[in-house]
């Protein structure tokens, strides 16, 4: 029996508002919405955590409805999406666990350090949503109409909206799809499930973004795979060693150099102060999210695109780890833990795994320390300053970005090879050791 997955993805679609009055009933649905989210937000804050979805719904459900007008599915959405952000919350919390030093000293002269998991009670003050937005019910809330429109419930009325994507009038004719571009249309195959949507208001236009869903057969590599070490950072944004011993760097010059002139900008506009200087703050921060999220999407589909089906992409675990250096130039020190490498991750996963492929994650223990030839662990067999790594036992000498690319390379062959959990260890000699 062949064991299903599934695969889901979120989809933008531009939407094109008949009346003007549509705008003002779109806008105050999501203004109430996010208010009652606010609210929902305050009450499980007060509540120390303690309430599930099911009972925070049925102690809160009326006064949404009598306080906020909401109809009725939008007051049990708003429980889901604050329960929703909060897991999220709690996750990023959990995946960077505070630390702090012991007074004590390790072996190798360093301090100590204590970590502590963290979790949603860690937070000073309920999580605001400053945005107006709301989400959609499939069915409920909004529906294609046969004439390829789309039917959104508001708290007056039902309004009437014009998708614009390519291929949707012939999905809905049940016609086959004439559309040769690589857009919306793609998900109108008949394998693609509609879910929830989340209706927004970006730079004066409106947007509906569509959770879709996917039954796959659960994914398997082939006994000898491609396996292609990742080794991210900002001096060069991903360093990769593949199958072939074949290194590709991506540098990260261009990036630096716009990260530079993002963070000048702040800068002045911080100093400034006045109403129009946060303002501009404000769009600022888009912008380079914006952009951030662009230089990720086109690396992770040159990664995929290049490797093709049949990888297996080996990244570093940075659960934990920080990026904070004070070895670094003053303007570079803070750059790295800034810099949206979860999000690099994301996108190579969902992609990896649509072109047939997937990502294994492994720990970063010792990868930028290990030679690759003679296995030796030493810490100062690698100058930072020079981005250089030297074996002081064999002589062996290359990139450190690269030779931390062959390090994580070599732990996926080892997870190829049958090691679930591979990783390296410092064994009391000189020489490594790989469960």
């Amino acid at each position: 029996m062949v064991k299903k997955a599934k695969q889901s993805v979120v989809i933008k679609v531009k939407l094109k508002l008949h009346r003007n009055t549509d705008a003002d009933l779109l806008t105050t649905m999501m203004q109430q919405y996010r208010n009652a989210c606010n609210f929902v937000s305050q009450a499980f804050f007060d509540d120390h955590f303690r309430s599930n979805t099911q009972a925070l719904t049925k102690r809160l459900y009326h006064q949404l409805r009598h306080d906020f007008h909401l109809k009725a599915q939008l007051a049990q959405s708003v429980v889901r999406t604050v329960m929703a952000r909060y897991k999220a919350v709690e996750t990023q919390l959990g995946d960077h666990p505070y630390c702090y030093p012991t007074g004590e000293k390790l072996p190798n002269g360093r301090p100590e350090l204590f970590w502590v998991h963290r979790d949603c009670h860690w937070l000073w003050q309920p999580i605001n949503f400053s945005q107006p937005q709301t989400d959609l019910q499939r069915g409920r809330d909004w529906s294609f109409l046969s004439n390829g429109d789309l039917s959104i419930n508001t708290l007056e009325k039902r309004i009437r909206v014009t998708p614009v994507c390519h291929g949707l009038q012939e999905y809905l004719a049940g016609e086959p799809i004439t559309s040769t571009s690589h857009g919306f249309e793609q998900y109108l195959d008949g394998t693609w499930k509609f879910g929830v949507a989340k209706i927004l208001h970006i730079r004066g236009k409106w947007y509906l973004h569509i959770a879709m869903t996917k039954d796959t057969d659960e994914l398997h590599l082939s006994n000898t795979p491609k396996v292609v070490g990742i080794d991210r950072g900002l001096r060069f944004l991903v360093t990769t060693y593949d199958h072939q011993q074949q290194t590709t760097f991506v540098s990260g010059k261009t990036v630096q150099r716009k990260r530079s002139k993002f963070k000048k900008t702040r800068e002045a506009l911080q100093r400034k102060g006045t109403k129009s200087a946060r303002r501009r703050l404000k769009k600022i921060e888009n912008r380079e999210n914006r952009w951030m999220t662009d230089v990720n999407h086109c690396l992770s589909k040159t990664l995929v695109t290049t490797y093709g089906t049949d990888t297996l992409f080996v990244l570093e675990d940075l659960t934990g780890v920080s990026f904070n250096r004070d070895d670094l130039p003053k303007a570079l020190r803070n750059d790295n833990s800034s810099w949206a490498f979860y999000q690099l991750e994301m996108m190579l996963t969902y992609k990896a795994r649509r072109q047939g492929s997937l990502v294994l994650k492994v720990p970063a223990n010792f990868t930028s320390q290990r030679c690759p030839k003679c296995e030796v662990i030493n810490k100062e067999n690698r100058d930072q300053q020079r981005r250089q790594y030297q074996c002081a036992d064999c002589g062996y000498r290359s990139n450190d970005d690269r030779v931390g690319a062959m390090n994580i390379q070599t732990l996926g062959q080892r997870y190829v090879a049958g090691h679930t959990k591979p990783r390296f260890k410092k064994p009391k000699s000189t020489k490594t050791t790989v469960d």
